[in-house]
């Protein structure tokens, strides 16, 4: 996402609150006022909005600023930048004072500094939120921004990207991008795992293997598994569970995108083997994919059961393209 640039920097009448000491939530029009900010010592802004702030504030050489560009939208990451705010929010209460302002001070700055509260205190999404409420009433993340918070929690506040939940979440972020313009964002590369018959270094001892040319298709860690007549949805704490006591399908394989797939380009297509070219399934970043079990998947990349064979033990992967 390429940076905009806002003639109209007019959010209406300054709205600012302290949170606690040396943390301050308010809207663009506090982020600009030069006699605020010089009053309470603020001297790190963290901006969350689909603009930067204007140059007169930029070029403050006294004023530390970080940008997260990022609309009001529920579809939106702001998930992925919570630990990186953390850092500038927890540096600049050391130094200073800091503001964190979105254009209005109701959403995207609520969520950041509610991620940043749960993260210092240790302390739930609920209770988090409930510091911000009391001291802006007006607080409120969007739905999608609660449901980040929600899952930041579940994740003991620090983003790890093996989690499941996480995983599908930017997968989930990235289909979007993709149905808007037809092809993988380079923001989003990320979510396109690496070949695994070139990792060599502690591989994973469970593969999944063409079943013509034995050719490593995926690891076990690669597939995304799904419960019988259930949704796969990222919002779902069941899959950052170890699984028991659920029932898991087996009637298709989804995994991660991975580079051998060559999916980066277009919408939807077959997923053929790289050495042998045997078809061994199917893709679509926005449609998605009915298992026979009834559970919906989207965005789906899968393989037929019957093209591939499950390796329990792998003492040394080398490459085999």
């Amino acid at each position: 996402m390429s940076n905009l640039c806002r003639d109209d920097f007019d959010s209406g009448p300054k709205h600012v609150f302290s949170i606690e000491d040396g943390l301050w939530l308010g809207n663009l029009t506090a982020a600009i006022d030069l006699t605020f900010l010089r009053s309470n010592g603020i001297n790190y802004i963290l901006t969350v909005d689909s603009c930067p702030l204007p140059e007169i504030i930029l070029d403050l050489r006294d004023i530390n600023v970080k940008y997260i560009q990022v609309t009001d939208m529920d579809g939106e990451d702001l998930l992925s930048h919570f630990d990186s705010a953390y850092e500038f929010i927890k540096k600049g209460q050391e130094k200073g004072s800091v503001l964190v302002h979105c254009y209005y001070g109701i959403s995207r700055s609520a969520s950041i500094i509610t991620a940043y509260i749960m993260k210092k205190y240790k302390i739930s999404f609920d209770d988090a939120f409930e510091r911000v409420k009391v001291k802006n009433t007006a607080a409120l993340p969007n739905n999608g921004f609660q449901a980040q918070l929600n899952l930041y929690e579940t994740l003991g506040w620090k983003i790890d990207k093996n989690n499941m939940q996480f995983k599908l979440f930017r997968l989930k972020i990235a289909a979007r991008k993709v149905k808007k313009v037809k092809i993988l964002p380079q923001d989003c590369i990320d979510v396109i795992k690496g070949d695994p018959s070139l990792i060599c270094a502690r591989p994973d001892p469970k593969v999944y293997r063409c079943r013509k040319c034995r050719r490593i298709l995926a690891l076990q860690s690669n597939v995304l598994p799904h419960y019988i007549n259930e949704k796969l949805s990222w919002k779902d704490s069941k899959l950052s569970s170890d699984y028991s006591g659920f029932q898991l399908c087996s009637d298709t394989i989804f995994v991660e995108p991975m580079t051998w797939m060559s999916v980066s380009q277009s919408e939807s297509g077959k997923i053929n083997c790289p050495k042998c070219q045997s078809k061994l399934g199917s893709y679509s970043w926005t449609m998605g994919c009915q298992c026979q079990c009834g559970a919906k998947v989207s965005p789906a990349f899968y393989f037929v059961p019957s093209k591939i064979d499950y390796s329990g033990f792998l003492q040394n992967v080398q490459a085999t393209v």
